[in-house]
């Protein structure tokens, strides 16, 4: 089974610094097969086909902490899930170049209905946001995005329960899942 392990808050402002290439070598040290990085904000595609998500996903945090010396939340998706959830993407998510685009994956045992009922209401007149399974797809115009409910979700509890990609690194995630040969 193919799988993408989508790190939680590394190399941002220079805190949880990881090279992709010790990342690559943490995940293959791990037993994991086909292992592939993308950019360097912690997207981890593996194959594995030996324990359930649940046992995967604390394997994935476990390896990192031991690794690295500090513990990183990990959203597991299998790609065929990416696949689908990115199928059922509303109309709006992705196609306005005046706004910005993000793809919310839900770190478990957290849902993304638990997530968007936490955030609270949208304001409609500045954002759009969807959950399908375990993402949720959200835009809002670059001018008006301070303004946005989903915006001011930095330091709260439901922040912590999530990762954020934005629309052009999850669909090249997409792009990326193909089947090995």
């Amino acid at each position: 089974m193919r799988y993408i392990a989508l790190l939680r808050g590394i190399n941002v402002g220079g805190n949880n610094k990881i090279a992709m290439s010790e990342l690559k070598r943490c995940f293959q040290e791990a037993g994991f097969s086909h292992v592939e990085t993308y950019i360097n904000s912690g997207n981890v595609l593996f194959d594995c086909d030996q324990f359930d998500e649940s046992t995967l996903q604390k394997m994935c945090e476990t390896s990192i902490e031991d690794h690295f010396g500090f513990s990183v939340a990990v959203a597991l998706v299998k790609t065929d899930s990416l696949r689908n959830m990115l199928a059922k993407a509303p109309e709006w998510w992705g196609k306005d170049p005046s706004s910005k685009h993000n793809a919310i994956f839900v770190i478990q045992p957290y849902s993304a209905q638990e997530i968007v009922e936490e955030v609270g209401q949208i304001k409609p007149d500045y954002e759009k946001v969807q959950a399908v399974d375990s993402m949720i797809f959200w835009s809002a115009p670059i001018e008006t995005f301070s303004k946005t409910r989903w915006a001011k979700i930095v330091g709260t509890k439901a922040y912590h329960k999530i990762t954020i990609r934005n629309a052009n690194t999850a669909l090249k995630l997409l792009q990326l899942t193909h089947p090995l040969k």
